[in-house]
């Protein structure tokens, strides 16, 4: 039987985008041919600060159609602090495209890195395995372009409805059965502040009404602002979290502070029929086109659009090849030399690139290591 390739939408946007976007895209080609699968059909497509400033659009029309057509799209990074709307704000279609795709359930996954230490002193702190899934439509985000703003106000709107609220704590549910079944807790953590806000009590009802359906699941409960802490004190006790979108945009950052940094964070957003992949750090434009940029996340989240794509297309072929990226990752950290630029090191693009190819190299074909 014949296997159709893959169309991926590819999207490098401003900044580094570009620098760690074709490295990626280079090893996802890698590993189909290790695999065994066809070559993936690229579709590259222009978006961002650079694109707002030749064309007037951040989002042109021909760049979201091909994002609809694809079967899966691979965002690097977008936006750039010198370039901004008329009313002051940044360039952000990467959020753009969660609504436009419906991109509802925002996935950042905050796994250690073999050999990279954390910052806690925790010996547990360097072992994590959790994900926090953030609601990506709506929230205080429901405000962007939206809010008022006069000389002596200005307000945004924080918007929580049964329909985004329902399908994403679902979500969480449904993803913490599949890391059950594979030997992890089986809890799901509302992250909230039902204490304070009436959105957030809503929220937390509708999370109630979903985690009945679940039986085998627990359900947990914590106030963001004891969250926040706890993922200091001790990260280890969470399997899946999910919470309101702003809120979720700050923890994801400090998860990513727990495993090295943002340069080694991926992330996901997802919704019934398209999904965006992507690194959860920004276009850092004062170190592009320096080869100090760290591809790291960025191929990661590319084996994190495989394992997706595994599941939309029934194929264990590329879960295989998900698997390959994530280990030739641990494997050419896991002697600790290899340091990245943020951590103090040396490694850029390049070195780490070539690091997590020579890794790749040394896998079978089925992703294990030849005795």
């Amino acid at each position: 039987m014949t296997i159709a390739p893959l169309t991926i939408a590819v999207l490098p946007g401003d900044g580094i985008g570009m620098e760690i976007t074709r490295p990626c895209v280079t090893l996802l080609q890698r590993v189909m041919e290790k695999i065994g699968r066809p070559a993936l059909i690229e579709n590259w497509l222009e978006a961002g600060a650079g694109a707002y400033t030749k064309t007037g659009q951040a989002l042109p029309k021909e760049t979201l159609e091909g994002c609809r057509a694809a079967d899966a799209i691979l965002l690097a990074a977008m936006g750039d602090p010198s370039v901004r709307y008329p009313d002051g704000t940044e360039i952000i279609p990467q959020i753009d495209l969660r609504f436009e795709l419906e991109l509802y359930a925002g996935i950042r996954p905050v796994r250690s890195v073999r050999g990279i230490k954390g910052p806690l002193a925790d010996p547990r702190g360097d072992e994590l395995d959790f994900v926090l899934v953030r609601e990506s439509t709506e929230g205080l985000f429901a405000s962007v372009g939206k809010g008022s703003r006069d000389e002596d106000q200005a307000t945004d709107t924080q918007v929580v409805t049964r329909k985004g609220t329902t399908r994403v704590v679902d979500y969480a549910f449904r993803l913490a059965q599949q890391r059950k079944a594979q030997g992890r807790m089986g809890e799901v953590t509302s992250v909230d502040k039902a204490n304070v806000f009436k959105s957030m009590a809503f929220w937390r009802d509708i999370f109630d009404e979903i985690a009945a359906n679940y039986q085998d699941i627990t359900p947990r409960y914590g106030y963001v602002d004891a969250v926040a802490m706890e993922m200091v004190r001790r990260p280890w006790i969470y399997d899946v979290m999910v919470t309101e979108n702003m809120y979720g945009d700050i923890l994801s950052d400090l998860a990513a502070g727990l495993i090295g940094g943002l340069g080694m964070a991926p992330s996901a957003d997802i919704g019934d029929q398209h999904a965006v992949f992507q690194p959860c750090h920004g276009s850092a434009p004062d170190i592009a086109g320096s080869g100090k940029a760290n591809p790291t996340a960025m191929f990661l989240s590319g084996a994190m659009m495989l394992d997706w794509l595994a599941v939309e297309k029934s194929d264990p072929l590329l879960a295989k090849g998900a698997n390959m990226i994530v280990a030739a990752v641990d494997d050419a950290f896991a002697d600790g030399t290899l340091v990245s630029t943020e951590r103090g090191g040396e490694a850029g693009v390049d070195a780490i690139t070539e690091a997590v190819g020579n890794a790749l190299d040394a896998l079978d074909a089925d992703g294990n290591h030849p005795v």
